[in-house]
Formats: C-alpha cells, sequence, structure tokens
C-alpha cells in the first residue's frame, strides 16, 4: 500500500508485529492543545481529515506508553504536517526528535516516493517502536534514521542549501542550535516547522523559570529576529512556529 496516494485505507483491521487490532476512523483526543476545551479539542478532530489506520494504531500503541505519551505530537497536528509537506512538494526533510516516529509517518506520508527524510533521534527504544510503523505504511524506504547527537548528525549533513522542509521536536534546550544548523541548509522558499513554542502558556509566565521554559523563549526570541525567514508563530497543540525562508 502506498500510503502516500489518494484514497489511503482508513478502515480494516492493522496488522504490525503482533494481533491484529480493527482500526478506528477518528482517533481519541490527545491533550496537547490547552487553548482548547475538550468539547472544542473532539470537534476539531472530527472535522479533520481522519488518521489512517497505521496512523490511529500508532497513537493507540504509543498512548499505552502512560504519561511520556505527551512527546507523540496531536493526531491533528501530525494531519497538518502531511499536509503542509505535500504543500511544499518536499522532496528532502529532515527531523530533529522523532520518538515513535508518527511525525515522521506524517512527513514521509506527505512525500512523492522518491522523497528522503533524515530522521534525528538517541532512543533506540522508542524508535524501533517507529521502524515496524513505517515499515507498516510502506514508507521506510523514505525514511533514514540516524542515531545519536542530533547536533552531529546536523553538522555532517551537506550545507548547500537543498532541504525543503524541516521539522524541530527535541530536546528545547538544543532549539537555537539545531536552528542555527539548519536555516542555512533549507532551500528559499523551504519550510521550517518548531514545535512546543508556548510550553503550555508558559512563556508568558515571568514566575516561571524553568530550563525549558526559557530555553523556548530564548528560541521564539532567537527565531523571530532572525531576517532570513518570514515566520508566524500558530496557537496549534502547545505552538507550532512555522517559517518560510527568504
Amino acid at each position: 500500500m502506498d500510503p502516500g496516494a489518494k484514497g489511503r485505507e482508513r478502515t480494516g483491521a492493522v496488522d504490525i508485529g503482533g494481533e491484529a487490532k480493527p482500526a478506528a476512523l477518528r482517533c481519541a483526543p490527545v491533550p496537547k492543545s490547552f487553548l482548547l476545551t475538550d468539547d472544542l479539542h473532539r470537534y476539531v478532530i472530527a472535522h479533520s481529515t481522519p488518521l489512517d489506520a497505521v496512523s490511529q494504531q500508532l497513537v493507540e500503541e504509543t498512548a499505552e506508553l502512560g504519561g511520556i505519551a505527551v512527546m507523540q505530537v496531536a493526531p491533528e497536528q501530525s494531519i497538518f504536517l502531511t499536509l503542509v509537506t505535500r504543500l511544499a512538494g518536499a522532496r528532502s526533510a529532515v527531523e530533529v526528535g522523532t520518538f515513535t516516529g508518527l511525525s515522521a509517518l506524517a512527513i514521509a506520508t506527505g512525500m512523492a516516493p522518491d522523497g528522503r527524510l533524515v530522521c534525528c533521534d538517541v532512543s533506540e527504544e522508542w524508535t524501533a517502536v517507529a521502524r515496524r510503523y513505517w515499515e507498516a505504511a510502506g514508507v521506510a524506504d523514505r525514511i533514514e534514521l540516524r542515531l545519536g547527537p542530533a547536533i552531529d548528525t546536523l553538522r555532517a549533513l551537506p550545507a548547500a542549501p537543498t532541504v525543503d522542509l524541516v521539522f524541530i521536536d527535541a530536546d528545547k534546550t538544543g532549539y537555537v542550535d539545531y536552528w542555527t544548523e539548519l536555516v542555512p541548509r533549507v532551500r528559499p522558499g523551504g519550510v521550517l516547522l518548531v514545535d512546543n513554542t508556548l510550553q503550555f502558556g508558559a512563556v508568558v509566565d515571568a514566575s516561571n523559570t524553568k530550563e525549558q521554559v526559557e530555553a523556548i523563549r530564548r528560541f521564539n526570541d532567537h527565531a523571530a529576529a532572525d531576517d532570513r525567514v518570514e515566520l508566524v508563530l500558530l496557537p496549534v497543540s502547545d505552538g507550532l512556529t512555522m517559517a518560510v525562508k527568504r
């Protein structure tokens, strides 16, 4: 099955390294968007393109991990990633922070079959889950997973501005460094997406001096002052900064 083609399967059962389970048309809401009530979040999901069967099962399996599942992008955000990838006509993409692989699956789904996505992560455990689902979705050949410190992986990439799309969703203290390495490698008109840039609203709470929050404030100021891009901080999920290279 080619998940990048129209008419992706949205019903039936999926067998991914275990007992086949029926796939739901709509996924249960993930509590990522602090700006929405539960009812509004359910409404957003109900009026968006539903997840395909493979992505739905990945959401369900990740949810079973408990609190750490919050590291996964929200369902509606994964759909957004697919649409932006298609709109950008992305054939070369880089992701920093992969976890169990939903965002990478979404990006790879939006690419043409000859597209290539480089994923940077440090966890063999979580990305092993990702690999199973990439295989099941038929997009594993579009994804190259590089395990190790992301900054080292990024510095080893070709310096030429050939990357069409970037998604950053990793350790927040590294955001400025990741941005510094990636912006020069993105082509003019290319897109950079950066997750968690509102920190559940903590960015405007002056009394909150947690390291992660302070790091996001520094990144937001840094990116907003970067005249190489045009950008908007969208109130999607926990804040999603979208930039286009000039």
